[in-house]
């Protein structure tokens, strides 16, 4: 299959291209630059990847990089940007919705504030004490829930650099809720209580890159369960590997 990575220098985006490589997919990088592609993955596989060095705010050169691309994974950007992270989601889906050859599925990165907090119809971005720059995640799923485009937005907690800093437990892969269990009482508490019980949990939805990388890779098939849904991941002992 051939995958386009946006952003694929990033702290994402670097792992899916190794990943993408070692599944046998036909690579493409889009990025700043090629010196710190190279420099991160080393020659042998910066090799076997097509290389597009140009702005990802030039509307033509993302459109270019689009062809005959089966998929793109939006690892670029990152809420600390505020306004030009949701510039740049936007740019890159406005680009793949008008690309008469790409017909494939998009990716984007979110965060575990996206998922819905089952019992209470309340996601974590909008609790109280919530940081607000996290709402650009809100602006950027809403932007892709008005696409006619096969997507999806992956939305793990904190990530870390590799599996064996995160509990000895199977990957548990949930759709729009949070992927660990939540009591049923949680529906009585205020939301300044449910976000003081959501920042006493966090470390439970501590997922490594690597992990995160293959769910998207392994995912890229049109029409598939993840279709239109927002995607949460966590270590869970009595739940099997999706």
């Amino acid at each position: 299959m051939k995958i386009i990575v946006f952003g694929a220098t990033g702290n994402m985006g670097k792992r899916v291209l190794a990943q993408g490589i070692k599944l046998g997919h036909e690579m493409t990088a889009y990025v700043r630059s090629r010196e710190k592609l190279l420099e991160q993955q080393g020659e042998r596989i910066a090799g076997q990847v097509k290389v597009i060095a140009q702005d990802i705010m030039d509307p033509v050169s993302v459109r270019e990089a689009l062809s005959h691309q089966d998929a793109a994974i939006i690892a670029a950007g990152n809420a600390g940007q505020e306004e030009e992270f949701v510039r740049i989601v936007d740019n890159i889906v406005s680009q793949c919705e008008n690309h008469p050859r790409f017909t494939g599925r998009v990716w984007l990165m979110g965060g575990a504030g996206l998922l819905d907090i089952p019992g209470t119809g309340l996601i974590g971005n909008d609790l109280p004490g919530f940081p607000p720059m996290f709402k650009t995640h809100n602006r950027n799923l809403e932007r892709l829930r008005q696409t006619g485009l096969d997507w999806s937005v992956m939305c793990p907690g904190t990530m870390v650099d590799s599996a064996e800093h995160v509990p000895a437990a199977r990957l548990h892969v949930s759709t729009d809720i949070l992927p660990v269990p939540i009591p049923d009482t949680i529906r009585e508490l205020s939301a300044a209580d449910i976000a003081g019980h959501l920042f006493s949990r966090f470390q439970e939805l501590d997922v490594a890159y690597e992990d995160v990388a293959t769910c998207m890779l392994n995912h890229l098939e049109l029409a598939g369960p993840f279709k239109g849904r927002r995607v949460g991941l966590a270590y869970r002992n009595e739940m099997p590997v999706s």
